[in-house]
């Protein structure tokens, strides 16, 4: 690993004064900061740098002004990559005897039904590092065979001769007796090396998902570790790290649980989606998030919806492994700026999911990257001006040119921007797909939300993707291109306690004692002088008995839980049993501590807004003339037309022929269909 390059003088001088509060998320491409200082909030991109993720975000810190006492809120992708990139630890698996195969028989399924030779991803820990040790629990938590202290002994011995990095350990029915595990776990961290409990993080119901979790968790935790420990020990504030349910976490216990950060980029930036659209009047939010990597696509505001308007799930699969724990309901697909446009051995263009990165990034970065969306959006002229990430770098316009020539000649067709806008086309329909995904596939009308669009390259395809959905306005917020950043520094603390009780809804009583255990465990997460200020809520993932799936809803009041899944199941399915027997499956507590933010101050506009300037933008197979707008210039209630373009640092809004946008109060521009009369 390549040292980290100190800041030259010259870069020092951008160093601001100590700032109040930081919020950072890192894309594959550029690292996205806000801060507040002395009651002004202020935004920039700084490159990535993938080979040292560390090293972008400490030199960010350092530009932002973090030091002691500066509150840090931090969005990573450090455990996302190194789990698809398969760059995790070796890793030992513990289970009870007989169930070591659990993790590679999974579920049974085939992901492709009809391929002649299906291909399953491999577990991440081998045959031979899944040991099991003899002991056994029902599923009603009595012990059907001891674990002695011989056992014990030996299954330590045969780990050690694993030479493990880490170590996993998940026994069979342990959520409803765990004692048998913790002996277990703590037998085994003598070892002296990370060991994550599958009843400690995920004490639920469902061995092949709690053991899946659990691994993965032990596969990145040495990483993660080192990561969140070079962090740490180069900012003296106080840092927390976003999780894939939105909340946060103290760094060290980040540290010793990175499987919850799977999501915790695209995470942050849906809260603050959510109140840039609520800010102008719309209930619901679709948002859609394009970097320069990929696209994350979400509802917010929806039916089915937490108090906070965010949507949530229970078990999902990040990388091809199962995560039984809380995350926020985002779809993600490889369509980003960096995707590369290529034509395959059939003649035909391919868009993504392969990025240029950072490095070499692009061909209009000017380092011999290939054809890219971002090169596309060049040639076409909609993303104006000499530079992008307000000034981070340079463009080179003429080498995207030629990245798109010679695609237009591989495509067979005479022009560059004839094969951009092909490109665009294929990147954006896999864009629409996303959208329909999460919302017309879930249920929900993108004709009743606002699409809310952000990332750098959001406010480009929104126009488009509007018309293909319906959707009545678009809302390009203020700060669109680091709103992920924004949205961790704004976000709050949140933090969730679970845990399977397998009981009908009829025991009030021992569901109330488990609801309150939990939401006393969530109070207590948080430090003593911020407990009273704490929002709980609470929710139940519950079924008719014998199902195999669950619903979730609200669990309190636990006296009418049984009439909220018959309704719930009606509006989800079409019909409901009201004579049914219902079973609460696991219960779910979270809490959630608002930031208490400096009030921006105002800022005098010095001299007059600059003028617009005027730009050709190819656009439906013809060139026109536009102009481009300053988002700092635009006053507020002032109208623009179509075509135009606003460029904000970091982020631009296309406003294609046929299309107006107001300047509205919180700062955001808000687009709808419609021409000047």
């Amino acid at each position: 690993m390549a040292a980290r390059r100190k800041p030259s003088r010259a870069r020092r001088k951008d160093v601001l004064a100590p700032a109040d509060a930081v919020g950072v998320d890192t894309g594959g491409t550029f690292t996205d900061v806000v801060a507040w200082r002395a009651g002004r909030r202020v935004a920039f991109k700084v490159p990535s740098t993938p080979r040292e993720p560390a090293a972008a975000v400490i030199s960010a810190l350092e530009r932002a002004g973090a030091g002691r006492g500066t509150r840090v809120r931090h969005g990573s992708t450090v455990a996302t990559n190194a789990l698809l990139q398969r760059k995790g630890a070796r890793v030992v698996f513990v289970t009870t005897a007989g169930f070591e195969d659990v993790l590679e028989i999974g579920r049974q399924d085939r992901p492709d039904l009809y391929a002649l030779e299906p291909h399953r991803t491999p577990p991440l820990v081998p045959r031979e590092r899944r040991l099991g040790v003899r002991e056994r629990v029902g599923a009603g938590g009595d012990v059907v065979e001891p674990l002695t202290s011989r056992s014990l002994v030996e299954t330590v011995r045969r780990v050690r001769a694993a030479r493990p990095e880490a170590i996993a350990v998940g026994l069979l029915h342990a959520w409803s007796a765990p004692d048998h595990e913790r002996r277990l776990s703590r037998a085994l961290r003598a070892l002296g090396v990370p060991v994550s409990s599958a009843v400690e993080l995920a004490p639920e119901i469902r061995e092949y998902e709690r053991f899946a979790t659990t691994a993965a968790n032990a596969y990145l935790v040495p990483l993660v570790r080192g990561y969140l420990s070079g962090i740490a020990a180069a900012t003296r504030g106080s840092v927390e790290i976003v999780l894939s349910h939105g909340g946060t976490a103290p760094i060290a216990q980040a540290a010793e649980e990175p499987v919850r950060q799977l999501l915790s980029g695209p995470a942050a930036g849906l809260r603050a989606a959510l109140a840039a659209a609520r800010a102008c009047g719309h209930r619901a939010a679709l948002t859609l998030d394009v970097g320069g990597t990929s696209t994350d696509c979400a509802f917010l505001g929806g039916r089915d919806t937490g108090q906070d308007g965010l949507p949530r799930r229970r078990t999902r699969e990040v990388a091809g492994v199962p995560v039984l724990l809380p995350t926020l309901d985002v779809h993600t697909v490889g369509a980003g700026g960096g995707s590369i446009a290529r034509v395959d051995g059939g003649g035909v263009l391919q868009v993504g999911p392969d990025s240029a990165g950072a490095d070499p990034g692009p061909a209009c970065y000017g380092r011999g990257g290939p054809a890219t969306v971002t090169d596309a959006l060049v040639v076409l002229g909609a993303i104006a001006g000499d530079s992008l990430a307000g000034g981070a770098l340079r463009l080179d316009r003429a080498a995207a040119r030629r990245a798109l020539e010679r695609l237009a000649r591989e495509l067979g067709v005479k022009r560059a921007e004839a094969a951009a806008q092909g490109v665009l086309r294929v990147a954006e329909s896999r864009m629409e797909a996303a959208l329909r995904k999460v919302s017309v596939e879930s249920g929900e009308d993108p004709r009743a939300a606002a699409l809310v669009v952000f990332g750098g390259a959001g406010g480009l395809h929104a126009c488009e993707l509007a018309a293909a959905l319906g959707v009545p306005a678009v809302v390009w917020p203020r700060d669109a291109g680091v709103l992920c950043a924004l949205g961790a520094l704004e976000g709050g603390s949140r933090r969730e306690r679970s845990r399977s009780v397998l009981r009908g809804t009829g025991e009030v009583a021992a569901l109330e004692r488990a609801l309150r255990a939990l939401e006393r465990e969530v109070r207590a997460a948080f430090a003593p002088a911020e407990r009273a200020r704490v929002r709980l809520e609470s929710r139940a993932e519950v079924r008719a008995r014998g199902q195999a799936h669950e619903l979730t809803v609200a669990a309190r009041p636990l006296a009418t839980l049984a009439a909220r899944f018959h309704a719930a199941h009606e509006r989800r399915y079409g019909f409901a049993d009201p004579d049914a027997d219902v079973q609460v499956v696991t219960l779910e507590a979270g809490g959630w501590l608002a930031a208490r933010l400096p009030k921006e101050a105002r800022r005098r506009r010095a001299g007059p807004p600059p003028a617009a300037e005027r730009v050709r933008v190819w656009y439906g197979g013809r060139a026109h003339a536009a102009r481009a707008w300053r988002r700092e210039s635009l006053a507020v209630g002032q109208e623009l037309h179509g075509p135009a373009i606003v460029t904000d640092d970091g982020a631009t809004l296309w406003l294609a022929p046929g299309w107006r946008a107001r300047a509205h109060a919180s700062g955001a521009v808000v687009v709808t269909r419609g021409s000047r009369r």
